[in-house]
């Protein structure tokens, strides 16, 4: 424990939440001390977010105590919260990306000067300059915030955070849209966060991250804390173990075996975006082949030229050996190619349509006779769907919204297996899911490819990357720069050609 860790910050106890039909949080007691950070982890539905929403002040508990400096506190609004010190970075941004970063920082809250109360636009500025030297951010306080990158706009939201004059800073899965660099960026702050007396809620899924970065571990399952790991306890291990009260012996599975049949074939293909490149691999009949590479190598660019999103410049395309020419997705899906696209909630659903219109919007053709849809046959489909693939929900006409992330992926999924796919390419399937959601999904994975599905599988998760193919192709600026059989793969590997190794 660090000097400024001598004194306890925040202390919960007994907090009890309800919702109609289930307890949220069930006497869950949560310490923090000065500059720690402390990371908060449990599979989708645990609880983890409905405590820390209670701390931030969009929830109030039914029961229990809060107590900051010692002092009992009532946080009954998000501006009681912050009045506090205590601020809530969210998992999605919420920046006004035609604004300049002061005005985002300073939104509702500017510096105002004289008789008119008018903004004083020096104050801003240099007041936005100081927030950022903290977090050693580098640009103008007048640069719009649309031009910076996904990195940079999540560092905007701890600036956001920090201009409050935060005590505790509460992270939501900060790094679910960053890479690889951009993630050590962030670490580097946070940890200089930690040093001048900030403490840090790390809400992850991802647990090669809470062990990197987190002095302690909170687990919650179920509702309540389930443990707690001290830095040198923390591992993968124990904290599945805590997360689902059982071991997970085997958490990659391997027990389809790829056939020397090719499915799916590109050669040559020019991507809009990179046309200096060509771009040519095989899948073979029930194989997984993922696709590695640093966030801009052009991954997804290449999984919408296969599914006919965008047209690709020249190449070819083959399935079973045979040209086809996709010029839409519908062309796509009409050969059996399916794409589960990266953001489910943006791309994948229609998050306000019930679980049922959700799985089987794609498939509507299927159950029409005469131009007049059977509804009692989709209804089956949905059902049988919701079974094979364990989604976890009340009905199948409540809302897909009200799902966990995890059971908001099946339904995707579930949508596109009711077209019985030949090629399925998964762009990022397990971001933003709990681990036991990701085994799920990997078990599914290896029960298509044993029915002879042919996989392309996108992922930024180096775990994952090394764990779930029979095969890894990396890219670098818009090519393939190489291919790693299972036994040649390795992190080391792996990094080495996605920054343009040989």
């Amino acid at each position: 424990m660090t000097e400024n860790q001598a004194a306890g910050l925040l202390e919960m106890r007994g907090i009890t939440k309800y919702f109609p039909g289930i307890k949220a949080l069930d006497q869950v007691d949560f310490d923090l001390e000065r500059g720690e950070i402390q990371a908060v982890i449990g599979e989708n539905g645990a609880g983890k977010s409905t405590l820390m929403k209670v701390l931030g002040g969009i929830h109030l508990p039914e029961m229990g105590t809060i107590r900051l400096d010692g002092r009992e506190v009532v946080i009954d609004s998000v501006q009681t919260a912050n009045k506090l010190g205590i601020s809530f970075v969210h998992q999605e941004l919420n920046l006004s990306d035609n604004l300049d970063i002061a005005t985002n920082l300073f939104l509702g809250r500017e510096p105002r000067d004289g008789f008119l109360q008018l903004i004083d636009r020096k104050k801003l500025y240099r007041d936005t300059e100081e927030v950022l030297q903290r977090i050693d951010l580098h640009c103008s306080p007048r640069l719009l915030v649309r031009d910076l990158t996904i990195g940079g706009q999540q560092m905007i939201e701890i600036a956001k955070a920090l201009s409050i004059a935060a005590k505790i800073l509460i992270m939501d899965e900060p790094t679910s849209s960053l890479s690889c660099s951009e993630s050590e960026r962030l670490f580097r702050v946070i940890r200089e966060l930690r040093s001048q007396g900030v403490s840090i809620i790390y809400i992850s899924h991802r647990l090669g991250e809470v062990k990197e970065v987190a002095d302690r571990a909170t687990v919650l399952r179920d509702g309540r804390v389930s443990g707690h790991l001290a830095k040198e306890e923390i591992s993968q291990e124990r904290l599945v173990k805590l997360m689902v009260g059982r071991d997970i012996e085997k958490f990659y599975h391997h027990e389809h075996e790829a056939s020397r049949k090719p499915v799916f074939e590109v050669r040559d293909l020019v991507v809009p975006e990179h046309p200096k490149e060509r771009i040519s691999f095989t899948i073979h009949e029930g194989e997984i082949v993922v696709l590695a590479g640093l966030v801009g190598a052009g991954r997804t660019e290449l999984a919408h030229a296969l599914f006919g999103i965008v047209k690709p410049l020249g190449g070819q395309i083959l399935l079973d050996e045979r040209p086809i020419r996709i010029g839409s997705p519908q062309d796509a899906m009409r050969a059996g190619i399916i794409l589960v696209p990266e953001d489910r909630k943006l791309h994948g659903l229609i998050m306000e349509m019930s679980v049922e219109a959700n799985i089987t919007l794609a498939s509507l053709d299927r159950y029409q006779k005469m131009k007049v849809i059977r509804l009692d046959a989709a209804r089956a489909v949905a059902r049988e769907m919701v079974g094979k693939l364990d989604v976890r929900l009340r009905s199948i006409d409540q809302q897909v919204e009200s799902l966990s992330g995890g059971n908001q992926q099946k339904v995707v999924l579930a949508k596109w297996l009711c077209l019985n796919p030949r090629v399925l390419l998964l762009d990022e399937p397990t971001r933003g899911i709990d681990v036991v959601a990701k085994e799920e999904i990997y078990r599914l994975m290896e029960r298509l490819a044993s029915q002879g599905v042919a996989i392309l599988a996108i992922s930024s998760e180096m775990q994952e990357v090394l764990g779930i193919g029979d095969r890894i192709l990396v890219m670098h600026e818009g090519r393939i720069c190489g291919e790693l059989t299972k036994e040649q793969s390795s992190e080391e590997a792996v990094v080495h050609l996605a920054t343009g190794g040989k």
